[in-house]
């Protein structure tokens, strides 16, 4: 047997960690704490908005202030829209510092306990499954609306009544100023709700929540920021209606006040982004929501010419944040990336093997967005890594499964490269693919690897993440990283035994020589829509695989992502800020204050111009260098050297591929036919053997997988008892 006993954590007193230092320590938990105690009194300052109380403090506050160049603009932007910006710098130092340590287990517990991030509380109805944090989260929202609706009627009501109104005027007057009050709400919910799509935003690897999970967020938030939108436009339509003065007030453009006829314009922007990103319609034609969601710049841009720079800078951070993300996801997009392989499997699915650099971070859970520009110049889809960190230091894979016309489309140009003829003559121009990548994002820590115990649920292709995490384990055991895993069940359910060949991808034993014998693992697949093998059993497996190398001119994937190097990352977020202030300041100094500009439209375009600037030339100057930087320490010949290998392994894998399925997994694989997986027996079970323990369940599937799996976890949670584990719920599906 081996030293790492199955019996025996798999980080064993050999295996040396880096501990923490007291001092670096101590200055992670001061950050913590000082993040906390802004963002709490940032939410603080929100509630009290609405109030008489607030009112009164807001503006003792504006007063005191009225002497900064900036006016009442920097008034209102330092207090509302500064602490995102403060929280992010923070962020940025507690990120620079956790980020020379190596990778910290958590030990095993002797008391296991159940946490608020993993603790599904609803599992149906409209939101999904929802945590009990996430359902905390849902609760101060509606509280929040709740107060503030309430506040704002009893300030409305009892403005009124101060003044000598006919009852129709008091009508409109109360119409129009519910239409604002409901205007300034949305403007705080779209502060929240531009965060979660920032993707690589250090706000979100900060609180280690990855985008396909802040997503959610974003699709909650967009609902309540857009029925609070429109009820603000339906309110003053209908003061206006009742003046008789409609569609004189839709057309107007004051220069002092709000000019109307933009916010019209943002209101019908935000309203086909709505629409058409309502799940029917989203379903229903894929390419009318992606497309109809770059209204988001009209959106914005007609916001600030409609409330002018003050009001707009009340959401400026989150906008700000959200613009620095898209134009770094802008610069990293622009280059092309080899494509070192593709293989189409019968099954449908594609494999492609994307070329890297050595430096480019990611996990065993992280995704990209991927664009070919030979189907769309301006798709971009999302898929799961299929590899681990440790398979390649210059390569990455990803497995698509055909589903739609886009991945029906790439399928087809495979085939068709693979059974085309070689050219003549050099001057024959060669089919290719030319892929553009955006990412890799993700979790900022392997949490995977912080459960001893992992449950792994898959639905079809959501087997692909499982088998970066698998091979990530397997890697780390055999080379003596830390890693905690050591049971691990992989539940699959496939429509059709075709599917199975998946496995294939990845070869256990070449990764981990008698890995049985380090790691507890054990596969049941259920195939739901076959009563049988179609096949002998041993032939189910024997199955073609068409491979292509298709030669792209290109090279690594750009390191310009967000979550890549943290310093540079660091200083792109510092620099665009800092020359964000410059600019706005030199503006107000030496153009807006001298000359009296007063008009509020187009003092909002120039602050969103201000905005957009300072992230083009200060912190494009910092993406600038950065790019000449990783160009400067990119080895090559490492490259080619690992190019070649790698074609070697794709030389030999069509060879062998067949058989590894029944080489590495029918020993620790069972398969049932015509059946769907029993959680509540397999959890049960599951209970029995492993005893009180945590036990990480994460799942990558449809919402039916993922509201059945919840359900069961829930139910084990509440009627457990002192000897049961506790089930932690992991979701890595998400929908855009």
């Amino acid at each position: 047997m081996d030293e790492y006993s199955v019996q025996e954590p798999l980080l064993s007193s050999q295996i040396s960690v880096k501990k923490t230092s007291l001092f670096v320590s101590s200055v992670k938990w001061i950050l913590k704490i000082l993040i906390w105690v802004i963002f709490v009194a940032w939410i603080g300052v929100i509630f009290l908005f609405p109030s008489q109380f607030g009112n009164e403090l807001l503006g003792k506050y504006i007063h005191a202030t009225d002497g900064n160049p900036f006016g009442i603009t920097g008034s209102l932007f330092l207090v509302l829209s500064g602490p995102v910006l403060v929280i992010a710098f923070l962020s940025i130092i507690h990120l620079i510092i956790s980020g020379v340590e190596e990778f910290q287990h958590k030990k095993s517990s002797k008391y296991p306990s159940v946490s608020l991030w993993t603790f599904p509380v609803l599992v149906d109805g409209p939101f999904g499954v929802v945590s009990a944090a996430e359902f905390i989260g849902i609760l101060l929202f509606v509280v929040y609306i709740v107060w503030a609706l309430y506040a704002y009627t009893i300030k409305s009501l009892n403005r009124i009544s101060e003044e000598d109104l006919t009852p129709m005027e008091e009508r409109i007057w109360f119409l129009k100023l519910m239409g604002g009050h409901l205007g300034s709400m949305g403007l705080f919910c779209l502060a929240f709700l531009l965060l979660p799509v920032a993707r690589g935003s250090v706000l979100l690897r900060f609180i280690d929540i990855p985008f396909e999970h802040a997503t959610r967020y974003h699709v909650w938030l967009g609902h309540l920021t857009m029925v609070l939108f429109t009820l603000h436009g339906l309110l003053y339509v209908a003061g206006w209606a009742m003046e008789g003065n409609l569609l004189h007030a839709l057309l107007s453009w004051k220069d002092i006040g709000v000019a109307i006829l933009p916010g019209v314009i943002s209101l019908i922007a935000g309203l086909l982004m709505w629409v058409t990103s309502l799940p029917p319609v989203r379903k229903w034609n894929f390419e009318l929501f992606f497309y109809t969601h770059q209204l988001y710049v009209v959106f914005v841009l007609g916001l600030a010419l409609h409330v002018g720079d003050f009001i707009f800078s009340m959401a400026a951070g989150a906008i700000f944040m959200f613009m620095l993300d898209r134009f770094l996801r802008f610069c990293q997009s622009r280059s092309t990336v080899d494509i070192i392989s593709a293989k189409s499997l019968p099954c449908g699915t594609v494999e492609l093997v994307l070329s890297k650099p050595r430096n480019l971070r990611y996990n065993a859970l992280s995704f990209v967005f991927l664009q070919i520009r030979e189907l769309s110049w301006l798709q971009w889809h999302p898929f799961s890594v299929s590899s681990s960190p440790l398979d390649g230091k210059y390569h990455l894979s990803i497995l698509i499964k055909v589903l739609g016309e886009w991945t029906a489309r790439l399928r087809g140009s495979i085939m068709n490269i693979s059974e085309a003829e070689q050219p003549v003559s050099p001057s024959q121009p060669c089919p290719k693919i030319t892929a553009s990548v955006e990412g890799p994002y993700g979790h900022e820590a392997p949490y995977h690897l912080m459960y001893e115990n992992l449950i792994l649920v898959a639905g079809g292709i959501g087997i692909s993440p499982f088998l970066a995490i698998l091979s990530d384990i397997l890697h780390r055991v055999n080379e003596g990283r830390p890693c905690l895993p050591r049971n691990v069940l992989i539940v699959w359910a496939v429509k059709r035994s075709d599917e199975l060949p998946l496995l294939s991808t990845i070869d256990l034993e070449s990764i981990c020589p008698n890995f049985y014998d380090k790691l507890n693992l054990e596969i049941s697949i259920y195939v739901t829509r076959e009563s049988g093998p179609p096949l002998e059993e041993g032939d189910i497996h024997n199955v073609t695989i068409s491979s292509v190398c298709p030669m792209s001119e290109g090279g690594g994937m750009s390191v310009l992502a967000g979550t890549g190097d943290n310093i540079w990352s660091g200083l792109y977020v510092i620099s665009s800020t800092v020359g964000f202030v410059i600019l706005l300041c030199m503006l107000y100094i030496f153009y807006i204050n001298p000359f009296s500009i007063s008009t509020w439209w187009y003092k909002g375009l120039l602050f969103f111009g201000c905005m957009l600037a300072s992230i083009v030339i200060f912190g494009g100057l910092v993406v600038g260098l950065w790019h000449l930087w990783e160009n400067k320490i990119s080895a090559r010949e490492e490259h080619k050297e690992e190019r070649m290998k790698l074609g070697m392994v794709q030389h030999n894998e069509d060879v062998q591929n067949k058989n590894l399925f029944q080489k590495n997994h029918t020993s620790i694989t069972t398969i049932q036919y015509g059946s769907r997986p029993d959680f509540e027996e397999i959890f049960g079970s599951i209970s029995e053997r492993w005893g009180h323990v945590d036990v990480g369940v994460i799942i990558c599937g449809p919402p039916t997988l993922q509201s059945s799996v919840a359900r069961e976890i829930r139910s084990q949670n509440l009627r457990r008892e002192s000897h049961d584990p506790v089930f932690h719920f992991n979701s890595h599906s998400f929908d855009l």
